[in-house]
């Protein structure tokens, strides 16, 4: 049964993969809901939770796809990762004005990028993509900026910090501060309230988010409004239990966040330092925050107790559990429903941090 599924999903997209065109999935998602169900197999249940049906069936096609297994390369990963963001990204959104520019980094100028919407608010969102330190950039995090912007009516500044291995921690953190106390001091050019810079990432830019908000405090630095962070990693000493009840099979693997570790980190020592690993810094004194976790995702758990971590300190805090989804689904802007529905609760909590009717 299994193969003559497979069969079938290969038969339903065509080339249409091989094409990677951001319509690519659309002959499987125009499916009615039954017919998904089927094609996605048997529901997945762990730890309480059920998998959302259409993210079953996205990952029954991301393992037919070529180069998704172990990683080989730090080149063949990055490439690997724009093929698939490009494959699960949807239409992009028409924003208003997108414009390339350069920021300030730690040590020289780094690529970023401006999205104004229409109707945008006097808040900017500066933004630091995910992809293990390692991978990603502004073009993998291109259409989930685009949608953001739009649904959230909120001008983004994406920014492309160094990556290891050519640059170890902590060059990322000190670029994604640099960026961001850029920003502050270039409110007027960016035409934006300077009171209402906030900072934000998924997965580690998350991570870097949560420590440009700690190191601006410590380092009596101008301070982001609010931080969004979306399935952050923020502890690289330790692990918790979700890392081993979602360490194969659900995008983000053990081996992966290993890898990126490795990368990012091959000195051990500095792993618990908070530049790097902000749950062993402090709490208290912090810009709000939206702490976003996945139900079926390795870091879910240290997400959530970073939300505990900032709560207990007196940091206003939000904690958006999404229980059926998984690791990378705010990228995954193909898919409707409950993957659609989540997105709006992402974009719905920055509107109103920044914008507020």
């Amino acid at each position: 049964m299994n193969r003559r599924l497979d069969s079938l999903l290969r038969s339903t997209l065509g080339n249409a993969v091989g094409a990677v065109q951001g319509t690519a999935l659309r002959p499987i998602t125009a499916l009615p809901p039954a017919v998904r169900r089927r094609l996605a197999g048997a529901p997945i249940q762990i730890d309480g939770n059920v998998l959302d049906p259409d993210l079953r069936l996205l990952m029954r096609i991301e393992a037919l796809l070529p180069g998704t297994g172990k990683k080989q390369s730090v080149e063949s990963a990055r490439a690997n990762l724009l093929t698939l963001t490009k494959l699960v990204a949807g239409r992009p959104r028409e924003v208003h004005r997108v414009t390339d520019l350069t920021v300030r980094g730690a040590d020289g100028q780094l690529g970023a990028r401006l999205y104004v919407p229409r109707d945008a608010g006097d808040g900017l969102l500066v933004f630091f993509h995910g992809g293990g330190w390692v991978v990603g950039d502004l073009e993998t995090h291109d259409a989930y900026c685009r949608d953001l912007a739009v649904e959230a009516q909120t001008r983004i500044l994406s920014v492309d910090y160094r990556r290891a291995p050519e640059a170890e921690a902590p060059v990322a953190a000190e670029d994604a501060i640099a960026a961001f106390t850029w920003a502050a001091e270039h409110a007027a050019d960016l035409t934006v309230d300077p009171a209402k810079i906030a900072v934000g990432g998924d997965s580690s830019g998350g991570n870097l988010a949560a420590v440009v908000a700690q190191q601006c405090v410590l380092r009596n630095l101008p301070a982001p409004a609010f931080q969004l962070l979306i399935y952050p990693a923020v502890d690289l000493a330790a692990r918790r239990p979700s890392r081993d009840l979602f360490a194969e099979g659900f995008f983000l693997t053990e081996e992966d966040i290993i890898w990126y570790r490795d990368h990012y980190t091959p000195d051990p020592e500095l792993r618990p330092d908070p530049i790097v690993s902000p749950i062993h810094g402090p709490g208290e004194n912090l810009a709000p925050a939206h702490i976003v976790t996945a139900g079926f995702d390795p870091l879910r758990d240290e997400g959530a107790d970073y939300a505990t971590h900032l709560t207990r300190a007196g940091t206003p805090t939000t904690h958006q559990n999404e229980p059926a989804m998984l690791h990378g689904f705010a990228n995954i802007l193909a898919l409707g429903g409950e993957t659609r529905a989540a997105q709006l609760r992402i974009a719905q909590a920055l509107k109103q941090a920044l914008n507020p009717e």
